[in-house]
């Protein structure tokens, strides 16, 4: 049986790798809060794909300045 913080490490490895990420995942891996995410969004210009998804490409553009 996999052991809880085993699970939470794995699902951080793989939001790594995936190149859309859904809205709490993308607030993971940007590590910010919903309203500090938000308003990064709207500053960079990120939205959400028709889909739901943010395309991991962009969040590393909006982190990197």
């Amino acid at each position: 049986m996999i052991k809880r913080e085993e699970m939470i490490a794995m699902k951080a490895i793989a939001i790594c790798f995936k190149p859309f990420l859904k809205p709490e995942e993308a607030m993971i891996y940007c590590n910010l809060g919903r309203t500090q995410f938000a308003k990064k969004c709207d500053e960079a210009k990120v939205y959400k794909s028709n889909s739901g998804y943010f395309k991991k490409e962009e969040l590393d553009k909006m982190l990197g300045g």
